[in-house]
């Protein structure tokens, strides 16, 4: 409770800082010109007008995960919304040698904009530089460059919020009860974003007293959630609640936890399909709720694109620009509010 009036007391600190800077802003200004100072940039109606023709090259992993294939289509179909842009869509691929190669392919054809989700950030960031170095905006998403010099913009999913969001759910419907025994289900452990989300689970989870008692990690596949939580369920005669980190890997551990006959806890689950909506939906399964992790990513990678290429500016902001770098929510999905969220949900 502490931590929350603290959070409070620092949001409204920032709040009234923001205003004070506009209001100091706009004083300053007020001399000068008579130009407003929240008339600036383009508006949302004119960011929505069609514009000059861009093309845009996007490329991606291989879909071989439900979250990637709705990351895929998500790109396409957000092209295909806007009358003014043309869509390269390179094939998917996990080899990074590949991907470069295709990058490389966007920056001969002089391409306006990259939308970019690398297999691999580290070893895709040389060829993104050499893509912004020859004056094509490169949107990287959800996998982070090694150098802020690789990207015009970069648009993520909050994984650390995704772990706090998941902890302070459980807290919640855990209340007192400090003796519960917490679980959890990780996806591969050598991903930054597999430490990222166990990392926020493990301060929320902290905030209220409580632990991570029991932890495994999986592959984010169906067959390694199932054979993860068959371990988890063996060692464990009683649980409390469990996160399970992802949707499509839930899909085996909620096989598992079947074929146990289990049923003592609640579970959530992480990055928001279909599958478990439906589930949270129908309200007959120990799944009670998940956290989002956007597959929306690359459709805003792609609209972001289309302002940048255009000398656009985001239409409801004060600041004639596009941001650098945009962290997407990490919300909770439940009984209460899944319909909100469902029509934006991936099938695993």
């Amino acid at each position: 409770m502490h931590s929350q009036r603290t959070t409070r007391s620092r949001v409204a600190v920032a709040g009234l800082a923001a205003v004070a800077a506009i209001a100091l802003l706009a004083g300053c200004t007020a001399g000068d010109t008579d130009e407003d100072v929240v008339d600036q940039g383009t508006t949302s109606e004119e960011n929505a007008a069609a514009g000059e023709t861009v093309v845009i090259g996007f490329s991606g992993p291989a879909a071989d995960h439900g979250w990637l294939g709705a990351i895929n289509s998500g790109a396409q179909a957000a092209a295909e919304s806007f009358d003014d842009v043309e869509l390269k869509v390179a094939e998917g691929t996990n080899d990074a040698s590949a991907q470069i190669a295709a990058v490389e392919t966007f920056i001969n054809e002089g391409v306006d904009a990259i939308v970019l989700l690398p297999t691999d950030g580290a070893a895709l960031t040389e060829v993104a530089i050499k893509a912004m170095q020859a004056g094509i905006p490169v949107i990287n998403v959800d996998r982070e460059f090694s150098s802020p010099f690789a990207a015009r913009a970069t648009i993520l999913g909050d994984n650390y919020g995704m772990g706090v969001s998941a902890g302070t759910y459980i807290c919640e419907q855990l209340g007192d009860n400090s003796d519960a025994i917490v679980a959890e289900i990780a996806g591969i452990d050598s991903l930054p974003l597999t430490q990222d989300r166990s990392r926020g689970f493990e301060d929320a989870l902290e905030d209220c007293g409580l632990d991570v008692d029991a932890r495994v990690a999986a592959d984010f596949t169906v067959a390694g959630g199932e054979t993860a939580a068959s371990q988890l369920l063996a060692a464990n005669p009683h649980i409390d609640a469990i996160w399970n980190h992802d949707d499509d890997q839930g899909v085996g551990v909620l096989a598992a936890i079947s074929s146990a006959g289990r049923d003592e806890f609640f579970m959530m689950g992480g990055a928001g399909s279909r599958n478990a909506m439906e589930a949270i939906q129908a309200d007959d399964s120990v799944l009670k709720a998940t956290v989002i992790y956007p597959s929306t990513q690359a459709a805003d990678g792609i609209a972001l694109a289309r302002l940048i290429a255009q000398q656009k500016t985001m239409g409801d902001l004060i600041t004639p620009s596009v941001p650098n770098r945009i962290v997407l929510d990490a919300p909770v999905v439940t009984k209460d509010n899944v319909a909100d969220f469902i029509d934006l949900a991936f099938a695993s």
